[in-house]
């Protein structure tokens, strides 16, 4: 087995993470006031900070104040105020780990009930069955539009430095915007952003070649990516191996590789064309084939769970393993790992047969446990997917009432 599990790994932009193990982005849905980072979310990671990890990646970062993913999401724009941030930064860099901030847009990946906009590059509405009235019915966007959204993603990964962060993951996976893009079948277009891949990815691409320009040498970039789509028609293995290879020259640090989308959630092991259903390192196979062909090092995350699991990933060559739901749970794992224990506890699995609300209750599983660490609770494994799913819509509701009068009252003070 590997004894890498613990060795530093050297970045190109120069830093230098203490281990191979990462927090992998999990939607916290934790804003406080005004789509902020508050005390909750600070307690959260140093609970993170402290556990061993050698990086913290945050939950999905807002770049647009319109378009997001859950009501309780976090906001760094042009006008956010950079204190908060600046104190996320602190606490997750508490127990000497580095943190990056992932950053995103949810194109049409939106519920119906949010205010804002639901763009795509096309107007391909989120399919899911009789759950498809859930999300908004999507604007393909102009080219315009377009342009502005990578001047944002620039605008919060310079935010994020000056925050003290140490880089940014941009995230185009799991059916978000930029994996919109790149999917064949959500993206329609017929002009320079769609049609072969080359034109698909050319959004992630101006992307990163904009955060890239406006961040220091230093500063890590990364991008997260699906292996996979799981849709057949969809972004597939081949086309993420070409996607690296575009990425390579652009001063990429690493890519995450994961899969799946809302309409067929692989990253929770339930792809709509169940070619993955393996109980840990979902996306291992994927990954295995593209390690031999990556110029970039890759970062796996999917239902790793155990060392012993970690240790078969790292010695497929991947780089690093990242690790979501297992960290809710017992956030000191790689600690534990370090002095030869496991996790005490795993969280209460979700079998039902409804893909979409299983998908949908496991997240909220994830949350409810995230909620208590930053509390300082004891962690409660085996709460009824159920029961954490009544709880999660309850406080969603109310985020979205704070969410529609905070942007209200942001628009109100931008037209004048």
């Amino acid at each position: 087995m590997s004894s890498e599990l613990f060795s530093p790994l050297p970045l190109r932009s120069g830093q230098v993470l203490r281990n191979r193990i990462a927090k992998a982005a999990m939607e916290e849905n934790m804003a406080g006031q005004g789509q902020l980072p508050d005390q909750e979310l600070l307690s959260l990671y140093r609970t993170w900070a402290s556990g061993g990890t050698g990086l913290l990646i945050t939950g999905n970062v807002m770049v647009h104040a319109e378009a997001l993913t859950g009501p309780g999401g976090v906001v760094l724009d042009e006008h956010a105020p950079l204190k908060p941030f600046t104190e996320w930064a602190r606490a997750g860099k508490s127990g000497g780990g580095a943190i990056w901030m992932q950053i995103n847009h949810p194109g049409r990946q939106i519920q119906a009930d949010m205010p804002g906009v639901v763009w795509g590059p096309s107007d391909v509405a989120v399919s899911l069955g009789r759950h498809s009235s859930r999300f908004g019915r999507p604007v393909a966007m102009t080219t315009e539009q377009i342009e502005a959204t990578v001047t944002r993603y620039a605008v919060t990964a310079r935010r994020a430095e000056e925050a003290g962060f140490d880089g940014v993951e941009i995230h185009a996976a799991h059916g978000y915007l930029l994996s919109q893009f790149l999917s064949p079948l959500v993206n329609k277009r017929t002009d320079a952003w769609g049609g072969p891949l080359e034109n698909r990815a050319r959004m992630l691409l101006d992307v990163v070649r904009a955060v890239r320009a406006t961040v220091s040498p230093s500063f890590a970039v990364a991008v997260k990516l699906n292996s996979a789509d799981f849709q057949r028609g969809g972004f597939d293995a081949d086309e993420a191996r070409q996607v690296i290879e575009m990425l390579a020259p652009l001063g990429v640090d690493l890519v995450e590789l994961s899969g799946g989308s809302y309409e067929s959630p692989a990253m929770s092991g339930r792809p709509a064309d169940s070619r993955t259903q393996a109980r840990e390192a979902y996306f291992l196979d994927l990954a295995s084939d593209l390690v031999r062909t990556s110029p970039l090092p890759l970062m796996l995350t999917g239902g790793i769970t155990r060392r012993e699991t970690a240790e078969r990933v790292l010695d497929s060559g991947v780089a690093i393993i990242g690790m979501g739901t297992a960290l809710a749970v017992t956030p000191d794992l790689p600690d534990r790992w370090r002095t030869g224990r496991e996790a005490d506890h795993q969280l209460r699995p979700v079998t039902w047969s409804d893909k979409a609300l299983a998908s949908a209750a496991g997240m909220a599983q994830v949350r409810h446990q995230m909620r208590r660490i930053a509390r300082d609770r004891r962690i409660t494994p085996h709460t009824h997917p159920a029961v954490a799913l009544i709880f999660e819509q309850r406080r969603q509701r109310r985020a979205l009432r704070s969410y529609r009068a905070w942007l209200s009252k942001t628009r109100d003070t931008a037209g004048k």
